[in-house]
């Protein structure tokens, strides 16, 4: 398929690595950026000059103290200089964002998904996109999509979405067709990492892991640096790693999978089967584990200590710095979190188990933003490099 022309800020990839370094660090004085990324002073101003020019760092005017009788003058991010829109694209609704350069919310919307067919989507996001533009304070030159399911970033084209039932939509290319913006779509988990790794608990943290709980259980991969993909956009699909031959059938076809016990609809499906009370929904699964009720409490014990089992793949296979839980699960995580902690000190190999575990609860729009922050990316780092192919 034909890709769209979606060109960088920057052409040359010093002045991108530098404008990275100021988005996470700044203010941020050249002297440091120089030892950041081991290049010499004159590199450095060669290549900031360009960002300068077209707007998008500024000197910062407070300055710093003087060194050897030269003032220190930081760089900063324009964070105005323009604007991004993200989009968190589900089976009933979508939500909008409108961000500045440093991913600061600015705007949002949101909007009911009545008709999950193709053109249907494509027209409701269309229609929250122009909302979004008009309430955005500056030009909003890019579009960020964030979708659950398997996303080929490399193609820019979403192979399978479960909770859509879509397969090989080239969504970018409708949407952009109808916004006249670029747009780059990326699996939803994969951008909350990216928005992590640039400006939330990633930052300057060359390896870590994402890994959120809901209807799902999701991961996102940072390694030396790089947000991990795999060759076919699959890397990271920590809910349908197997525990047991003989579990529960997972919505994969596989049984035993982690999201059979951890994810939220696994954990109703216990009190519901337990209880003998169809009707129970999350919110009163929840009440009941936190009232004491046996059978909700062994659901999230179990839930907790197979996510504890599944944190530690992730710890004993690629050892990363940390690993940030976060999603709508979380909201519960007074009733499993003690569980999963326990699980992943059992199962963590050596020294594996030093690994930085924290916990991130989502703000609203959290996830739109990170599509937007996936936007940001794109405009100085460009396209996902082709995996494998």
């Amino acid at each position: 398929m034909m890709l769209l022309a979606t060109p960088t800020a920057v052409a040359d990839a010093t002045a991108a690595s530098i404008f990275v370094t100021v988005l996470a660090r700044g203010p941020i004085a050249r002297s440091e950026i120089a030892a950041a990324l081991g290049l010499s002073a004159g590199t450095i101003s060669r290549a900031v000059r360009p960002l300068l020019d077209s707007g998008y760092l500024a000197e910062d005017g407070a300055g710093g103290p003087p060194r050897l009788g030269r003032p220190v003058v930081p760089l900063r991010v324009v964070a105005d200089r323009e604007f991004m829109v993200g989009v968190k694209l589900t089976a009933d609704h979508v939500c909008g964002v409108v961000v500045d350069l440093l991913a600061q919310v600015r705007a949002s919307r949101e909007a009911a998904v009545t008709d999950t067919s193709v053109p249907a989507v494509v027209a409701t996001v269309t229609d929250l996109v122009e909302q979004l533009r008009a309430d955005a304070p500056g030009p909003v030159t890019r579009i960020g999509i964030g979708v659950g399911g398997h996303v080929d970033s490399a193609a820019q084209l979403i192979r399978y979405a479960p909770f859509l039932n879509w397969r090989d939509v080239a969504l970018p290319e409708l949407v952009s067709a109808t916004t006249g913006l670029p747009v780059v779509v990326e699996n939803d988990v994969n951008s909350l990492t990216a928005a992590e790794q640039w400006f939330g608990a990633g930052v300057d943290v060359p390896s870590f892991a994402v890994v959120t709980i809901g209807a799902g259980i999701g991961c996102g991969l940072v390694i030396d640096g790089r947000l991990v993909h795999g060759a076919v956009g699959l890397a990271g699909e920590l809910g349908h790693i197997p525990l047991s031959a003989d579990g529960p059938r997972c919505r994969c076809g596989n049984t035993g999978c982690v999201e059979t016990v951890a994810s939220e609809e696994a954990i109703l499906r216990r009190v519901r089967a337990a209880s003998g009370r169809d009707d129970l929904d999350m919110a009163t699964a929840v009440a009941l584990g936190r009232a004491g009720d046996r059978d909700a409490v062994d659901a999230f014990t179990a839930a907790g200590d197979a996510l504890g089992r599944a944190l530690a793949v992730v710890a004993n296979l690629i050892n990363p710095h940390r690993i940030v839980l976060s999603g709508e699960g979380l909201a519960a995580s007074d009733l499993f979190e003690s569980a999963a902690r326990a699980s992943f000190a059992t199962h963590a190999f050596g020294q594996a188990v030093e690994c930085d575990l924290i916990t991130r609860p989502l703000p609203d729009h959290t996830w739109a933003r990170g599509a937007a922050a996936v936007a940001i990316q794109h405009l100085f780092l460009g396209p996902t490099p082709t995996a494998g192919r």
